[in-house]
């Protein structure tokens, strides 16, 4: 009887603030950018629901509590977990990722030439892997960091380790995911660069990275009718897999014209601008019902239509509070893994959500990643969740140390 009063009254709502640690403001902004996905989805979905659910977009709105109600819970059970466990599974974690990473490139989902993703028998929710592999290569790359720090300066004991993870990882996913691939090597090689690794170290490999890019930018050049304004004939050396796609979209972003942009960026563009200053409202979207995916990619088109620039502005500000926060626990943090570990997974939620934004706005190639908390739910919206509450984790572990350090100076004193 007594154990089942405790389990009680930990569960309650008084028991679970006592158990609720970590940083008082990123938890703030959990709940702000969950409140603001709820609106925005609900809009967002409108075009959708009446193509499924003849016009019921409620469902949407269940769906999207619903996985919002679990992401907290996984946000709150992640940051109960002692983040030094991360550490101990993070290479059994690299590993697996590897593993999945290949089946996915051989027998996932395929769409647009691309094999991201992999579907769940039993319960039925498509995973893309490499939200699993962004997680497992920025805890082992933590762990390694941490480890190196004594040899961090030298190419072969120090450099050559932290790159060998980072390649393979960011090589598998680039055949299906070359955003995603470019931005997970660029978050790393950010984490490298605050981890005391060499610079010329890293600019070795940026010049690396540089090379191909403008390789790829040459092709889409030379194979871009400008009369015509659209794709020459490619030879069979690059009309294979996702080349087109890439080739395309740099022809895009470089000579289309208003008229001659892809469908949804001009969609986009008119949403923006619709938005003026102070929005239509909020649940007054327009281009929600021509914007292709206004619910998942192009979701801050439509905040900016709804809300205005003022309101995608306290968007951008919410992101930059909660990169802010996130370095003050890595200053805080005692310990090299945690601080790195919080770091590294504030720095790829914040990169991804500016990059949606730009791409929204024009100002980036059309990539296809979400905004972070904010697009609908789906497999990316949990392990975003699983990521702030490992930051929370380790944030929950610097009160602790921190508290137990000022008790021991006031039972000295």
């Amino acid at each position: 009887m007594n154990q089942f009063s405790n389990i009680t009254s930990q569960l309650s709502p008084s028991g679970l603030k006592d158990k609720t640690r970590g940083d008082k403001v990123i938890w703030a902004l959990v709940i702000v950018l969950s409140l603001i996905s709820l609106l925005v989805v609900y809009s967002a979905t409108n075009s959708l629901a009446y193509k499924m659910y003849k016009g019921n977009n409620a469902v949407y709105l269940f769906k999207q509590i619903v996985f919002i109600t679990i992401g907290i819970a996984v946000v709150y059970f992640a940051h109960r977990v002692n983040y030094t466990i991360y550490s101990k599974v993070a290479k059994v974690l690299f590993f697996i990722s590897i593993a999945l990473l290949i089946y996915t490139l051989l027998f996932g989902v395929r769409l647009n030439e691309g094999s991201r993703w992999i579907k769940l028998p039993i319960i039925n929710l498509t995973i893309q892997t490499s939200d699993i592999a962004k997680l497992a290569l920025f805890m082992y790359l933590s762990r390694l960091l941490s480890k190196k720090q004594e040899v961090i300066k030298d190419f072969k004991k120090g450099f050559v380790p932290l790159m060998i993870p980072i390649v393979i990882i960011c090589g598998f996913i680039a055949p299906a995911n070359l955003s995603t691939a470019l931005l997970t090597g660029a978050t790393s090689m950010l984490l490298l660069f605050i981890g005391r690794v060499s610079f010329k170290h890293i600019a070795l490999v940026a010049a690396a990275v540089i090379v191909p890019v403008i390789i790829l930018i040459s092709i889409a050049s030379a194979y871009y009718d400008k009369q015509e304004g659209k794709m020459k004939e490619l030879p069979a050396l690059l009309a294979g897999g996702r080349v087109p796609t890439w080739i395309k979209r740099v022809q895009d972003f470089m000579y289309a014209k208003a008229d001659d942009a892809p469908y949804q960026v001009q969609q986009a563009k008119i949403a923006v601008a619709k938005g003026g200053w102070l929005g239509l409202g909020p649940g007054n979207s327009e281009q929600r019902n021509f914007l292709p995916h206004p619910y998942s990619d192009y979701i801050y088109s439509i905040i900016i239509e709804e809300y205005g620039l003022l309101g995608g502005a306290f968007i951008i500000f919410i992101y930059m509070v909660f990169l802010f926060r996130s370095i003050v626990i890595f200053r805080r943090c005692p310990f090299a893994f945690g601080a790195f570990l919080a770091l590294a997974l504030s720095f790829t939620l914040v990169i991804q959500a500016m990059t949606n934004m730009a791409v929204n706005v024009g100002l980036f190639p059309v990539t296809g990643v979400t905004l972070p908390l904010v697009s609908m739910g789906g497999s990316s919206f949990l392990f975003t969740c699983l990521a702030i509450g490992i930051i929370l984790s380790v944030a929950r572990n610097v009160e602790e140390s921190e508290g137990d350090s000022k008790q021991t100076k006031e039972v000295v004193a």
